[in-house]
């Protein structure tokens, strides 16, 4: 009866020690089937596959963030053969139709959509499918701030300063508006040190996705200087070297364009008597320079305008903003900026060279969607 007893006992440990190393095993399993990611796979036309994260296709380049080094690999999509894709993306289809779901292999030039809360599978040709997750844009898109500084001390000194600077770019995919202003003022108990006005405003049309055509008006205003008005009207060609996307890293979203064209170029002053008004046919060269980092955090930015005369290439009269502007929090920014204006004809009593250098506080935005 012991024996049988004793064999009874062991045989029950042994279940139980059974079923919690396979419930064990199971868990487990399901634990570590949980940790392995699970990535997306790209075959291409010549044998190659891609493994890592499908990220968006337009314009015929499919975008996949590798796996190795989590950089961006664009290849054709004219070369992909098969596509298997693990999260759900938007997948966009020549006759309109857009289905939002996971892909799975099928035969070579095609593929399974699976569609849809129902998981209903589809097969579709590759060719047939135009976009994969593309960023859709506003058809307007704005960017722009808008700053300030002032300063005053009272007591043994009396000086006031005030600045404010503006700029906004309005681009749609034909046309692009830029508008520029500045506004400084300063003075000493009541004496006037700086009183100067200026503002720029451009309009580009857009040849193709490069190439472009400007119409732009620069005016002036400086009462240290005796100007009343100093006013350049100025068209011609332009040329979008470097655009958003262009680069990776830390260069993705800098861009960088440059123009040129023939200009109408006038000076009204307010005392004749001491030097007399002024009109001229002159060029214009223009470059402006953006380059946003840490996404879209600090923005470092350059723009020039040159004016140099057709008759007399020395005598010319040229502008040049540099600065940064930090985003603080939201839309709240700072931003440092020196601009630089020469002339190499100055007005009687004044010199050839102005420096201004302004801190200031104020908002900027940009309706651009990134990723």
């Amino acid at each position: 009866m012991r024996p049988s007893i004793v064999m009874l006992g062991l045989i029950v440990v042994w279940c139980l020690t059974t079923m919690e190393y396979v419930a064990f095993s199971a868990d487990d399993a399901a634990l570590v089937s949980q940790a392995e990611p699970v990535f997306d796979v790209v075959t291409l036309k010549d044998g190659s596959v891609i493994h890592g994260e499908v990220v968006e296709m337009t314009g015929g380049l499919l975008v996949i963030k590798s796996v190795l080094a989590a950089d961006l690999i664009k290849v054709k999509w004219s070369e992909v053969t098969k596509l298997a894709v693990s999260h759900p993306l938007p997948f966009h289809l020549k006759e309109g139709t857009i289905l939002n779901g996971t892909a799975e292999e099928g035969e070579p030039g095609t593929m399974k959509l699976k569609a849809g809360p129902t998981g209903s599978v589809m097969t579709v040709p590759m060719d047939s499918v135009t976009q994969v997750n593309p960023i859709i844009q506003s058809p307007v898109i704005y960017k722009g701030s808008l700053n300030a500084g002032y300063s005053q001390s009272t007591g043994n000194s009396h000086l006031r300063n005030v600045s404010v600077i503006g700029d906004l770019v309005a681009r749609s995919e034909q046309l692009r508006l830029t508008l520029l202003g500045r506004y400084v003022y300063g003075d000493n108990s009541g004496t006037l040190n700086v009183r100067n006005a200026r503002g720029t405003i451009k309009l580009d049309f857009f040849i193709t996705k490069r190439l472009f055509w400007f119409a732009s008006a620069y005016v002036e205003n400086d009462f240290l200087q005796n100007l009343k008005l100093r006013t350049a009207i100025a068209s011609g060609p332009g040329y979008q070297f470097i655009e958003r996307g262009d680069f990776n890293g830390i260069f993705k979203d800098m861009t960088f364009y440059a123009e040129a064209g023939p200009a109408y170029f006038n000076e009204d002053y307010r005392d004749n008597s001491v030097t007399g008004d002024r009109s001229s046919f002159r060029a214009r060269v223009a470059m402006k320079w953006d380059w946003p980092l840490f996404d879209g955090r600090v923005t470092l930015y350059h723009y020039n305008e040159i004016f140099p005369s057709v008759q007399n290439a020395s005598d010319f009269f040229f502008t040049m903003d540099n600065g940064v502007r930090m985003k603080i929090l939201a839309g709240l920014a700072s931003g440092f900026q020196v601009t630089t204006r020469y002339n190499n004809r100055p007005p009687a009593g004044t010199g050839d060279t102005d420096n201004l250098y302004l801190l200031t506080l104020g908002y900027a935005f940009d309706t651009t969607r990134t990723r």
